[in-house]
């Protein structure tokens, strides 16, 4: 099971001080990605436009270049403001495929200090129900931390 305090004390003390949301982002997303072999892509997609996600700091195989909040995973997470654990992105209705490989997911939303949705964070694995409501509660937690303050 993966250490959830200590991934959140890593992040913690690697982006202390940054105000910078790329930069944070990149740190974060680095630091998840490498935590746990469940996860197979790792990503931010950034609120750039009314309606529209654009891919952000990732690790893992290309993901989508842009995502409407209207369709799949992380427009769903992006429309709704609610978690998105898909433990089968085949039975989730309007999946978009960016990889053939991903069976699962978990997305949430990313607020900052001021509570505007600046992105979502996607969490893909390539083992069904890989994710449990306690990986989102941690990863909730974990992002609440990094962006949830004053980054201006």
């Amino acid at each position: 099971m993966l250490d959830y305090p200590g991934l959140a004390a890593r992040i913690r003390a690697l982006t202390e001080g940054e105000t910078d949301i790329v930069a944070l982002m990149a740190t974060v997303v680095c630091e998840v990605h490498h935590a746990d072999p469940r996860f197979d892509w790792t990503g931010f997609y950034r609120v750039t436009a009314p309606e529209t996600l654009k891919i952000g700091p990732y690790q893992g195989g290309h993901g989508c270049l842009v995502i409407p909040f209207s369709r799949g995973v992380c427009g769903a997470c992006a429309r709704t403001g609610a978690v998105q654990l898909v433990p089968d992105v085949e039975a989730f209705a309007d999946h978009i495929a960016c990889s053939s490989t991903t069976r699962s997911e978990l997305v949430l939303p990313v607020h900052d200090g001021q509570g505007r949705l600046i992105g979502v964070f996607d969490i893909d694995s390539d083992q069904p129900d890989a994710f449990t409501a306690r990986d989102a509660t941690e990863m909730a937690a974990i992002l609440a931390q990094t962006f949830g303050r004053d980054l201006t």
